[in-house]
Parts: structure tokens; C-alpha cells; sequence
């Protein structure tokens, strides 16, 4: 059988950004996970990318596949994205290289010049080797450092159409263990995405398939959150890495013990008989 794998950082415009990347000196210790290196992106590097999607930073599945929103939010992104037709043609960056540390740490540094500086040279690199037609924020932070760019003289030279949206994952950090905050939390998300929908849906001039556009209700159903494809992930990932089942958990009985383990599981069904 052929798989199909994301080829990595051959794009003579990306491969500096990679080698030239910042440390413990730009993101402290203290609020980023350093230690488990950075994430950088999720999708096309090949200049085919028509849609920007910035999110805000790499959590446990991320750290183990070495790609950006690949987790729950990826899952809930990549139905967001197939509701415009696009199934291949976007790129992801974040706000932060790192995991944050601690309830504070982005807000903290959401302005730290080096953080906002190498992050300000992907997007510069995107937008010059790719023909982005939009941009989709995903939160908060994410639209800050959108924002940040865009001040820049390259951000202000670029035209191009750019939605904020509650981040993917809101609803789990807003409501807890409360089912009824989650679900009116859930449906107050999925509102703010169809009022964006048409708008991204206008910019997008090359989709990847032409789709009728069909507005999520008020959770999500079949379909509106979609297995990351193989095309994203380094080659060799298993594919149960691309599911929506969780994988990959912090475990520890102490805060320090838990920033430094990620315990990682086959789903049930992916294992031998």
C-alpha cells in the first residue's frame, strides 16, 4: 500500500527557519516546555497553501508527531477546513514554538519582540512562497500575533482577507467538568465559526473542491470533526496518530513529574488481536 507523508522542510525559503531557531533565551524555562524542542508547522510548504490557519501552541500530541493541531483541535480545524473545500491546499503555523507552561505564560509573552521576530519571519516566508487567500486566527493570542505581523512593513504591504475565531478547544478550558456550561459553550463556538464561514468561504478563490456551504449546528456531528491526514505527518507515523481517540496524556503525580512525561498508548483498536 502507498502513504502518502508531509516531505519536511526542503523549501529553500523554510530551511533557515529551521536551522535558526529560538531557545530557552526567547522563551523562558519558567513558561514553555522547552525541553521537548519545536513545533513548527502542520501542511504545505510547496508555495500550494491558499489558506493560513495561526493557531497558538503544540500540546501533548503535538510533541510526540512533530506537527502542529494535530490533537482535538486539528480534528475540529480539519472539518472546519473540508466545510470550504479544502482538503490539501492550507498551511498552519502558531502564535508560540513551544508549549506553554502554566495558565499565564501566553498572554505574558504575546508581545516579546524575539518571540514576535522569528515568528514574524515564518509568516513572511509563507506569504511569499505561497498564494494565501485567507487567513483563519484561531483565538485570542493567535490573532494578537497575526496582528503584530501586520504592522510590520511586509503585514502591511499584504492584502489579504483575515477572521478571528474562538479557538478550537475554548470550550473544554471554559466549562471544566460542567456539561451544560460545555454544551452552551460548544454552541456559542460553533456559532462564532458560521459566521466567519462565509467570509473565509468568499476569499478562497481556489478551492480544492467546489462544496456547498453547510453551516454546523449547534454540536458537532459526523463530520464536522475529520482524522488529520497522512499527508501532514512525518513519514512512517502510525495512523492511529491521526485519530480522534486520545493517545497521549501528561502523567505525573507532581506538576514537575507531569511537564516531563507524556504517556503515550495504542488505542484499543489499533492493537494486535
Amino acid at each position: 500500500m502507498a502513504h502518502d507523508f508531509d516531505p519536511g522542510y526542503c523549501a529553500s525559503a523554510f530551511q533557515p527557519l529551521i536551522r535558526d531557531y529560538p531557545d530557552e533565551q526567547v522563551y523562558p524555562f519558567s513558561d514553555f516546555r522547552t525541553e521537548w524542542g519545536p513545533i513548527f508547522h502542520r501542511g504545505r510548504l510547496d508555495g500550494s497553501a491558499r489558506i493560513l490557519i495561526v493557531g497558538q501552541d503544540p500540546a501533548q500530541h503535538e510533541t510526540i508527531s512533530r506537527r502542529i493541531l494535530v490533537g482535538e483541535a486539528g480534528q475540529r480545524i480539519q472539518g472546519f477546513l473540508a466545510k470550504l473545500g479544502m482538503d490539501r491546499s492550507y498551511v498552519m503555523i502558531n502564535t508560540f514554538l513551544y508549549s506553554v507552561y502554566g495558565q499565564s505564560g501566553g498572554t505574558k509573552h504575546k508581545n516579546d519582540p524575539a518571540i514576535a521576530a522569528y515568528r514574524n519571519r515564518w509568516l513572511d516566508a509563507v506569504f511569499a512562497t505561497s498564494g494565501i487567500e485567507a487567513v483563519v486566527n484561531l483565538g485570542q493570542l493567535a490573532d494578537n500575533a497575526f496582528q503584530l505581523w501586520k504592522a510590520t512593513p511586509n503585514g502591511q504591504a499584504t492584502q489579504v482577507v483575515a477572521v478571528h475565531v474562538t479557538h478550537p478547544t475554548q470550550p473544554e478550558s471554559s466549562a471544566g467538568n460542567d456539561a451544560v456550561k460545555y454544551a452552551a459553550a460548544i454552541k456559542a463556538m460553533l456559532q462564532n465559526w458560521n459566521a466567519a464561514l462565509p467570509t473565509v468561504r468568499a476569499a478562497i478563490q481556489h478551492p480544492d473542491r467546489v462544496v456547498a456551504l453547510a453551516p454546523y449546528g449547534d454540536k458537532f456531528v459526523d463530520g464536522d470533526e475529520l482524522e488529520i491526514p497522512e499527508q501532514d505527518m512525518p513519514a512512517g507515523l502510525p495512523a492511529w496518530m491521526r485519530g480522534a481517540k486520545n493517545w497521549a496524556t501528561r502523567t505525573g503525580a507532581t506538576a514537575a513529574l507531569k511537564r516531563v512525561t507524556i504517556t503515550v498508548t495504542i488505542p484499543t483498536g489499533a492493537r494486535p488481536a
